[in-house]
């Protein structure tokens, strides 16, 4: 009887825990299963502007850098809202060139390094897309990724719980194995059979 108030109350503990973040994944995952069939129309920005004197000398030398400096950080947030403390970076002889995509967002900026001309580009997809990629973890950062992470060690919890629920009731409802094995079954068969 004790395993079964500790798993009654640790199986709907979990799911009090990942309830939200399990909506959310299964929301997401309709959504994305019928991406085409969901129609979207991706806002362009495009915005020109010019890096300040000051900062020049930082972009200026032939050396290569791996990162942004932290003063061109600075403006690149002011003048375009560019967060790209963690973006990709690409220095050439030519150009500074900063990619900085986020969920359901695109975004880059390009820095010529002899003029200090600067284009940038944001592509918005929409809600949708920012949902859809939160569910993929596609441009989300590390922390978005942990929380993935712990929700499926979550889910993972709930499930195995739910399944020392079934043993122990199981002896008074008889339909409880063919139901699960049943369960497994279907899932088994439609991954071989039609999931290709």
């Amino acid at each position: 009887m004790q395993v079964y108030r500790t798993s009654h109350v640790l199986h709907w503990t979990s799911a009090a825990i990942c309830l939200a973040a399990l909506l959310l994944f299964s929301i997401t995952g309709i959504t994305l299963n019928h991406a085409s069939a969901i129609s979207a129309k991706p806002v362009v920005t495009n915005r020109e502007a010019k890096l300040p004197q000051p900062l020049m000398s930082l972009i200026a030398g032939t050396d290569q850098q791996v990162r942004v400096p932290g003063p061109i950080l600075d403006w690149l947030d002011s003048e375009f809202g560019v967060d790209a403390g963690n973006a990709g970076v690409e220095w050439s002889e030519d150009e500074l060139y900063v990619s900085a995509p986020g969920p359901g967002r695109d975004a880059w900026v390009s820095i010529d390094r002899a003029t200090g001309a600067a284009r940038y580009e944001g592509t918005d997809r929409g809600w949708m897309a920012y949902f859809n990629d939160l569910h993929k973890g596609r441009n989300t950062g590390v922390v978005w990724w942990i929380f993935i992470d712990v929700v499926a060690a979550a889910c993972l919890f709930f499930s195995i719980t739910g399944l020392i629920l079934l043993q122990i009731q199981a002896r008074q409802r008889k339909s409880t194995w063919p139901m699960v094995g049943g369960g497994v079954a279907i899932m088994v068969a439609i991954m071989i059979f039609f999931a290709h």
